[in-house]
């Protein structure tokens, strides 16, 4: 049976309760136990598939297919811990599992309420895999107060009341406000946001404070009194360079102690911190830098591209150089010259997206990278502008485009080197799709197997001919055009296993120009970056040199 911890966040919303839940699991893990992450989100989408990235972020997605808050990623990354369809859940997956049961019958003519249909759907959420870990850590989306989050923390508190006594312990994260005026950090706002918990009959064991400057013990113990806290539960939580510092901090500053002896765990396994104190030396010790340019249209919002961040961070730790990340709008030299806005960067990432805007962009940054032999990675859209400039420019298909443009705009303007899956192979069983289906979850989600080309650039990368990527998209390159681009060197280094959906394609006589239909960012971690990311930054490291 499983030990839980409940994770909620107070006074404000992005304190980083997702990255000390990611913490505090990879600190349980360097203890020895094992751990899963999960997410309860209160918004009405059923997940976070359809919402716009500037509304929510980037979508992570898993092996199993599901659409998630970026928050998983996160966990991933820092615990190793491949997440499922089953660690996340929003308000509107929760309602719309219980008016299902309401339409079958299945609660015999009730009437239907909050508490407890919604509750203990809920609940039956969270006992899923309660057998397989040592602790579950369960993220609560939001803050405190807001009337979106009640029926999770109704649950939560329930929840802990089910269990046996010693099985659940409540973790709250608040902020603690520097008033530059008066010199002095303010404790109220922290006070009455766990007031506000207790006020829904949750009492926090462990506190999470928020600070830009030290906790003078005076602080410490008041905040331990007015919040009925033990004085050493009170942690803190200071500003940090790099995200990848957060399990060494937190572990200074003593929290994995904290919810062990919440736990009245003791004596407690040692931790063994040497995966962190190697991240920690990657990260600030750094011989050399280079400059990528992320090539996009939702670069207003950083968090839209989180992953691929990330994963550059990551590859620049393998390469022991810094990834100084630069944002480019794509849209911005659409109907102009790229070369003014992309010269001076060492390697070019063109990422997903969806819709034609910025589309133009995307394309003349291939071209540039192609043209002036600068790495070029291009992800899932970025695979297949890559795809629709070579056919422009070298293969003399001037017209070559996506029929997802056609479809946006409503009228035939484009050559269609790119189409609309149809239909796939998961699993053992035929997947088909209409242009006019519903958009949420109707894409190709989740992970899937590629077979890469015997000697070709992918294949050297990986250590082999087979490879489980993750996918998320509802356009395809069509193979019909493949002869004619690999008869000018554009060639289709990985496939489906059926050899009927293109996964990868590169340059064979550019020194790193490769686009993928999948999204190797979301595999990518600290400990184990992902080797097209570690190669991509490699390369660019190569052209630093040259410079």
């Amino acid at each position: 049976m499983a030990r839980y911890i409940f994770i909620t966040g107070g006074v404000v919303s992005s304190l980083g309760k997702g990255l000390a839940s990611a913490a505090l699991g990879a600190l349980l893990q360097a203890r020895g136990y094992s751990v899963r992450l999960r997410k309860l989100d209160p918004y009405l989408n059923v997940d976070p598939g359809t919402m716009s990235p500037f509304e929510h972020g980037e979508v992570f997605v898993t092996d199993d297919g599901a659409e998630t808050d970026l928050d998983l990623g996160h966990y991933e990354r820092f615990t190793g811990v491949a997440a499922r369809n089953t660690d996340s859940v929003s308000s509107g997956r929760i309602y719309s599992t219980v008016l299902e049961k309401e339409r079958r019958g299945d609660y015999l003519g009730k009437t239907i309420q909050v508490v407890p249909h919604v509750t203990n759907q809920i609940k039956e959420f969270l006992d899923i895999g309660d057998d397989e870990v040592d602790f579950m850590l369960c993220e609560i989306g939001g803050t405190v107060g807001d009337i979106e989050g009640l029926p999770f923390f109704e649950a939560i508190r329930q929840y802990s009341h089910d269990r046996p006594r010693g099985q659940c312990i409540f973790m709250h994260l608040t902020l603690l406000p520097y008033l530059a005026a008066s010199g002095e950090l303010k404790t109220k706002p922290t006070q009455h946001s766990v007031k506000e918990l207790q006020s829904i009959g949750i009492a926090p064991d462990v506190l999470v404070c928020r600070s830009e400057h030290p906790i003078p013990e005076k602080e410490r113990e008041k905040i331990a009194l007015f919040c009925n806290v033990r004085k050493e539960h009170v942690v803190a939580a200071y500003d940090l360079k790099s995200i990848y510092e957060a399990p060494l901090a937190y572990h200074e500053q003593g929290l994995d102690q904290a919810v062990l002896d919440a736990f009245q765990i003791a004596p407690a396994p040692k931790p063994d911190l040497s995966r962190w104190r190697d991240v920690y030396d990657r990260v600030h010790n750094p011989e050399g830098e280079v400059k990528v340019a992320i090539v996009g249209k939702y670069v207003q919002l950083e968090d839209a591209y989180k992953s691929f961040k990330e994963a550059l961070t990551h590859g620049g730790m393998s390469n022991r150089v810094k990834v100084k990340v630069e944002w480019v709008d794509a849209e911005i030299f659409d109907s102009e010259d790229a070369a003014p806005h992309l010269e001076g960067y060492h390697a070019i990432l063109v990422p997903g997206g969806f819709g034609e805007r910025g589309t133009e962009g995307k394309i003349k940054a291939a071209q540039f990278a192609r043209e002036r032999k600068i790495p070029y990675f291009g992800i899932c859209l970025g695979m297949q502008m890559a795809v629709i400039e070579a056919a422009r420019n070298v293969a003399g298909i001037p017209s070559a485009g996506s029929e997802e443009f056609d479809h946006e705009s409503g009228e035939k303007r484009f050559e269609p080197v790119v189409y609309h899956l149809k239909e796939w192979i998961q699993g053992n069983h035929m997947v088909a799709r209409k242009t006019d289906d519903d958009k949420g979850g109707t894409m190709r989600l989740g992970s899937y197997s590629a077979t890469l080309a015997e000697g070709s650039k992918v294949a050297g990368i990986y250590g082999s001919t087979s490879i489980e990527e993750r996918h998320r998209h509802r356009y395809e390159v069509d193979t019909k055009y493949r002869s004619v681009l690999e008869e000018k060197g554009l060639v289709f280094s990985g496939m489906s296993p059926d050899g009927k959906l293109p996964e990868i394609v590169e340059w064979t006589d550019h020194p790193w120009f490769i686009g993928v239909q999948f999204h190797p960012e979301l595999k990518s971690k600290p400990f184990a970056p992902h080797p097209l990311f570690a190669d991509f930054v490699r390369a660019a490291v190569e052209v630093s040199r040259l410079v």
